[in-house]
């Protein structure tokens, strides 16, 4: 039972352990783009396809191990504790517990997939493609969109639809 209990935990501490890469979407800034001159153009989106956006989860993985661990030696305490097995037995399922925990910690992976879009655009007669994080539905292929340059190489297509709401 005490050995189910050390797996669920652990599990549910894991479970939200991914970036979201919401951060990453065109209409988040940082401090340090907010009330500053960005250039901005109009584009006509001509295709907007899925995309997966590989991001960096390596703080989330740390948060992981240190949870795992905390969790793991807790529960392992606890069992050492009740167990009946003495001071020392106590100290090594302690121990042990934070080990396997941490180690289940570290199974979180160094990057994952989000969902992203890939928007072909035409602009002054070419076409380019920008990629980023975001929904299909918050593009609509064949209309006008903002596309703002935050720095020499990023481009922010800016939503030009809506998402409908989920009930």
């Amino acid at each position: 039972m005490n050995q189910k209990l050390i797996v669920l935990s652990t599990l549910i501490s894991l479970i939200g352990c991914s970036a979201t890469g919401e951060n990453l979407k065109s209409n988040v800034y940082k401090a340090g783009q907010v009330n500053t001159t960005q250039a901005v153009r109009t584009i006509k989106i001509t295709a907007v396809l899925p995309a997966q956006i590989e991001i960096d989860n390596t703080e989330q993985k740390k948060q992981a191990m240190i949870a795992g661990g905390a969790l793991g030696a807790l529960a392992g305490g606890l069992a050492g504790g009740f167990g009946g097995i003495g001071t020392a037995g106590t100290v090594g399922t302690t121990l042990g517990g934070g080990a396997l925990g941490a180690a289940g910690g570290s199974m979180v992976s160094d990057k994952v997939l989000v969902e992203g879009v890939s928007i072909a655009y035409l602009e002054n007669g070419n076409m380019f493609t920008s990629s980023q994080v975001g929904k299909l539905c918050e593009f609509k292929p064949n209309a006008t969109a903002l596309i703002i340059s935050t720095g020499p190489n990023e481009t922010r297509v800016q939503s030009n639809a809506v998402c409908p709401v989920e009930k």
